[in-house]
């Protein structure tokens, strides 16, 4: 008895037996190294590969800032205004991770861009404002993060920012103006700066407002001082009919975030890094039997590791995200934002250790960490 085979079947199985063996000759020819290292040499953007993003531009936006546009790659799959994205540099011979919000709605060229604030002693942000360059590579994780604007969008806003805590809610801003029909939302920003120069997008700002789309209070704190909460209600008379969102500073937001809870007001906020405010002795840090670093007890491990050179997980830095997760194998190690201790004791602990936030924890004592 015979079977028939679907049409087509037969031509099918031989164009799959030609496709491999066409790559079983390709990755003869390049042995020792995989058919994938050389297509991410020629099409590191491609479907399939690790996730990357070339550098288009590099574009100062103040002194200390700058918006860095990226072309991501194939396997891109998108974003809501008001999320942040994991980036991965290399920055002498070191690859480094950090979290930046995404400064642009989605574009009809699918790229995306990040705006770096150089902050003293930051390895990453000062390499992506000032020696970054266009056709760079650079590692690529999905968007996250949940401080995005409902849907439908509500009839007024208020959006209050300092310093670089601006960059999410201008994703924001950008995606509501740039559509056909604007929603007609009533919008406050208030802003609070260091100097009128410091405000990152200022001259965009300062249009929205003169064009009638928003309503911008600018504080400098040169000139007006820091931003007094106890001013919110003087500027915002309408505080309670607004869906409210903040970012910037842990000091501001805390201050918000009181100010709204003590009138029973709802505040959605985003922070850049953990409230940190325990710290304890120190002591040292020892990596897969290497060298002991020494720690002191207010510095998070994954800064104490990234900052002798130590290639180190990484995500959001702020204990959100379990990306810096590794496992504590003895010794002792503070929580930085409550002070609880978590410990590891050889033949009481299980052989794998016991799982600790490398970004929010400190050395309290010698500790083993298995990296």
């Amino acid at each position: 008895m015979s079977i028939a085979l679907p049409s087509g079947t037969t031509r099918s199985r031989r164009g799959r037996s030609l496709r491999e063996g066409l790559r079983r000759v390709a990755e003869a020819a390049v042995t020792p190294l995989e058919l994938g290292d050389v297509l991410d040499v020629f099409h590191p953007l491609r479907r399939g590969a690790d996730l990357r993003a070339r550098i288009v531009e590099v574009r100062p936006e103040t002194h200390q800032s700058a918006t860095v546009l990226l072309q991501p790659g194939r396997d891109w799959a998108g974003h809501v205004p008001g999320q942040y994205v994991r980036v991965g540099v290399d920055v002498d011979g070191v690859r480094l991770w950090r979290t930046y919000s995404l400064t642009h709605g989605p574009r009809a060229d699918r790229r995306i861009s990040i705006t770096v604030k150089a902050i003293p002693g930051g390895v990453v942000s000062n390499y992506l404002v000032r020696r970054a360059r266009p056709g760079q590579m650079i590692q690529l994780h999905q968007s996250e993060g949940e401080f995005v604007l409902p849907q439908p969008i509500p009839a007024k806003l208020l959006l209050v920012t300092g310093g670089s805590g601006i960059t999410p809610v201008i994703g924001m801003l950008r995606n509501l103006f740039s559509r056909a029909e604007r929603p007609q939302t009533d919008i406050v920003l208030l802003h609070s700066a260091l100097s009128r120069a410091e405000v990152i997008f200022g001259s965009e700002l300062r249009q929205y407002d003169a064009a009638g789309w928003l309503r911008l209070v600018e504080l400098h704190t040169d000139t007006h001082g820091l931003l007094d909460v106890a001013d919110l209600d003087r500027l915002v008379p309408d505080l309670a009919e607004r869906t409210a969102y903040a970012c910037g500073p842990a000091g501001l937001l805390d201050a918000l975030q009181e100010h709204f809870d003590a009138r029973g007001l709802t505040l959605a906020t985003e922070r850049f890094r953990a409230q940190l405010v325990e710290a304890g002795d120190g002591g040292t840090v020892t990596f897969a039997g290497g060298t002991p670093l020494e720690a002191d007890g207010a510095t998070p491990i994954l800064d104490v590791a990234e900052n002798a050179g130590v290639l180190m997980p990484s995500g959001c830095r702020m204990g959100i995200c379990m990306g810096c997760v590794l496992p504590l194998k003895e010794g002792a190690v503070r929580d930085l934002r409550n002070g609880a201790l978590t410990t590891a004791v050889p033949g009481e602990t299980g052989p794998g250790g016991v799982p600790i936030q490398t970004c929010i924890s400190a050395a309290a004592g010698p500790c083993v960490i298995d990296h």
